[in-house]
């Protein structure tokens, strides 16, 4: 029999890291190691009661289980008014809004819905993993640009202006920023709109962590002109404790939405209906909701320094999100070594940078998405290998 081969564009990406390092951690575990996981991003914390009540009382109705369309208009009317209430940006709900099955989702369907092979696409180095992988997949052609912490992790824009756009399509920002936790201000926004505008490319700002450990609620559609040649997407993945049920959202003009709807009606058939109303109803969240995880989030979080403390690493004390992204001592080679240590010697797993591209080589990045007695416990364990 002739030999079968996967597709060209599968050489192009790997597994992803995560995948393959949680089964290693697996096995640590299963030959009793008991690891302390501050890897992923996967918040612990549950969404608010109100959320879960309503999720349960619209699952008991018979007719809840069908197949949905793109969405309910309850729900893009829901993140319009999530949007007005804390960003001050208003949005059509009708035809400016697309709800998606999480934000990663989202990134494919932009991806191919506006990317041909060989068009060019400006990714951050450091920078969200899938938007490497996304782009190969797409058979895109990727021109990185640097993020460097002596310009708060902002776009070196007399660097990108020597670069060769001619072919560029796309360009994807995260602020607040992940890995780094550097945050975005008014005026970066203003120039990465402007720089869209004047080079005919896509901005697409990618904004789950706007509500963790902050209380300047930006987006880049509060720009004037912003939805002119920008994409938004935001998820509720961080900001309303609801990873697992996958439910994010994009916003931009009319036609930029259509044209991502033609990608997405012919990949999905829609979400279960009952996990639409409970977002819905999490969107209504007042002032106390986040105060309160956020509250849990500061506890955390000085655990977290203490850790980057006892290893010698230096950070931003300014920097938000759901991570801490620390420096690591010249001592030592790289991010992996000191993610090896502490892994095999403390049985703690931390995020090496290099997996956000070769500008994070020399950080290594905490979730505080453990509970306080784990992130104690890791504490002293690296204490007593240090």
């Amino acid at each position: 029999m002739k030999e079968i081969k996967p597709a060209e564009r599968l050489n192009q990406v790997s597994e992803y890291y995560f995948s393959k390092k949680l089964k290693e951690v697996a096995d640590l575990n299963a030959a009793g190691k008991n690891i302390i996981s501050l890897g992923i991003g996967s918040p612990d914390l549950p969404p608010s009661e109100e959320t879960i009540r309503a999720l349960a009382e619209d699952a008991a109705r018979a007719d809840a289980h069908g197949y949905q369309t793109n969405s309910i208009p309850e729900l893009r009317q829901g993140f319009a008014d999530w949007y007005a209430r804390w960003y001050g940006v208003e949005l059509n709900p009708n035809n400016e809004i697309l709800p998606l099955i999480g934000s990663k989702e989202g990134i494919m369907h932009i991806s191919m819905a506006f990317l041909n092979p060989g068009d060019g696409v400006l990714i951050p180095n450091p920078g969200y993993p899938t938007y490497t992988s996304v782009s190969n997949l797409t058979q895109a052609k990727i021109q990185t640009y640097d993020l460097d912490e002596n310009n708060s992790w902002h776009p070196d824009f007399e660097a990108l202006e020597k670069k060769d756009l001619s072919n560029v399509k796309l360009m994807w920002v995260n602020y607040p920023n992940m890995p780094t936790g550097g945050r975005a201000t008014r005026e970066l926004f203003e120039k990465l709109v402007a720089f869209g505008k004047k080079h005919s490319i896509v901005i697409c700002n990618d904004n789950p962590y706007s509500f963790i450990l902050s209380t300047e609620y930006l987006s880049i559609m509060q720009v004037p002109g912003a939805k002119d040649i920008c994409i938004e997407l935001n998820s509720m993945s961080k900001s309303h404790n609801m990873p697992g049920w996958r439910i994010g959202m994009l916003t931009s003009n009319k036609t930029f939405v259509e044209w991502v709807i033609k990608v997405k009606s012919n990949v999905d058939s829609g979400q279960f209906r009952p996990m639409l109303r409970a977002a819905t109803q999490a969107l209504k969240a007042g002032p106390e909701w986040y105060a309160g995880m956020n509250e849990v989030y500061a506890r955390r979080r000085v655990l977290a320094e203490e850790i980057l403390k006892t290893i010698g690493c230096s950070w931003d004390p300014k920097q938000s999100g759901l991570f801490l992204w620390g420096r690591i001592p010249d001592r030592f080679k790289d991010a992996g070594e000191v993610a090896d240590k502490v892994l095999y010697e403390a049985n703690v797993f931390l995020t090496p940078g290099f997996i956000f591209g070769s500008n994070g080589n020399r950080y290594i990045r905490l979730s505080l998405c453990c509970t306080e007695k784990n992130l104690g416990e890791a504490l002293n364990r690296i204490q007593q290998i240090w």
